[in-house]
């Protein structure tokens, strides 16, 4: 085995997060499939939805290295900074996008064109802030179970 592949497959930090991100989209199936009695499959690997894969992800990235390196190493800021971007990214710019394609579907809806494609746009794509703070949650909790 390659030595890049020895390492990567020891970086804690980067397993706990991966980690995080696996079980908030078995989350998300789960709490789609048992308030809507119906299996997707398709939420293992989505976007959007309860909780936010994106947001448990880089917090447990955060609090993985705060707990290993401390809280005011560099390498908590280099975690803490692109989190806080991406999760106010998901609940700022790709919920609005979420909003916009549902505006547009129904807008397909009201004028129809038969040259035109009904190609639905996706609606779930960002978050609720409580989606996120869920998220936030469960990456804080794998990290604190992952004991650093």
């Amino acid at each position: 085995m390659a030595v890049w592949a020895k390492q990567l497959l020891h970086n804690d930090l980067l397993i706990c997060a991966v980690l995080a991100l696996i079980i908030a989209q078995i989350f998300k199936l789960l709490i789609y499939s048992i308030s809507n009695k119906k299996l997707d499959l398709q939420w293992l690997l989505g976007s959007g939805g309860m909780p936010s894969s994106h947001s448990a992800a880089f917090s447990a990235l955060v609090m993985a290295s705060g707990l290993r390196y401390g809280f005011d190493s560099y390498q908590f800021a280099l975690a803490a900074l692109p989190a806080a971007v991406v999760i106010y990214d998901a609940c700022g710019v790709r919920r609005a996008t979420g909003e916009h394609a549902k505006l547009l579907n129904e807008l397909q809806e009201i004028f129809k064109d038969d040259n035109l494609p009904e190609k639905k746009l996706k609606i779930l794509i960002g978050h609720t802030p409580l989606q996120a703070l869920a998220g936030i949650t469960l990456g804080i909790i794998t990290a604190w179970l992952f004991r650093f």
